[in-house]
Parts: C-alpha cells; structure tokens; sequence
C-alpha cells in the first residue's frame, strides 16, 4: 500500500507568537507525544532552516531513532519538516500552519505525509491508520501542552 497523509487541526487559548515559539523549540514534543522518549536539537540554540532534531522513539513496542530536518521556518506561520532517518515507515514531510484567530487563540494544523520503505511498503497502511485515528486526540495533546507551558 502507498503511503499517506493524516492532520489535525486545533485551536489552543494562545497568542500565535506563543504557539509558535513552543513548538518550534522542538524539544517540547515528549510533552504532547507519548511515543517521543527523547528528543535532541542540533546545533542548540535557536531553531532554524537546517536544525536536526535527533530523537528516540517506541512503536509499537520498538524503539527506533529518528532524525528530523526543519526545511522551513516563517515565523507565526509556518513550520516545515522532512524526516532523514532510514526506518521501515518515515515522515517524508510534515509541518505546523498557525493562524491568529484572536489576538489570545491561535489554530494550529499538523501534518505528516508517511511512506514506506523496504517491508513499510507493506505495513505504512497500519501505521497511517493509527495516526489517523489518533490524530484529533494528537491535537488535544499539543493544545493541553501549549496552554499548560509557562508564557
């Protein structure tokens, strides 16, 4: 089976500015992400076009390394990303699109476009399933995450 798309959109009780700077940090996902055990940014320091977050994560049961690139980054807008890591089912692009609704709450739209590589091909259906019925309750973890930060 190929691979595809899930997303969620959310709207947090934030200003945009806030929403954006929290999740760009990166390092903020084992908050909202269960499956996240660890998570590193290269170089520290400020996130931007070329940073690597490395991470360590478990699904279903097995623990897998993975290395994200940011490929874009317009401030208060949008977030872009491709996975480079080499495992069975990867992120071959995901981001963040943010949009002020007020100027104290902000909707927030994640995506992720998965692919299979080598056995992947076979079960990327099983993991695109899971994403996607996992994805409102996704959503509701970042915004729990984001209005539970200190400003």
């Amino acid at each position: 089976m190929a691979g595809g798309q899930f997303e969620a959109t959310v709207e947090i009780d934030r200003p945009v500015a806030e929403v954006f700077a929290f999740l760009a940090e990166g390092t903020n996902d084992p908050k909202f992400s269960p499956r996240v055990q660890r998570i590193d940014k290269k170089p520290a320091g400020p996130t931007a076009v070329g940073t690597v977050f490395v991470s360590t994560v478990k699904d279903a049961g097995m623990k897998t390394g993975r290395e994200f690139e940011i490929t874009e980054l317009q401030e208060n807008s949008r977030i872009r990303w491709a996975e480079r890591s080499k495992n069975l089912v990867t992120a071959a692009e995901g981001g963040y699109d943010f949009e002020a609704v007020s100027d104290s709450r902000t909707r927030v739209r994640i995506f992720n476009v998965l692919e299979g590589h080598g056995f992947g091909k076979v079960i990327v259906g099983l993991a695109l399933g899971a994403a996607r019925k996992d994805a409102p309750a996704f959503g509701n973890r970042i915004k729990a995450a984001v209005e539970g930060a200190t400003p």
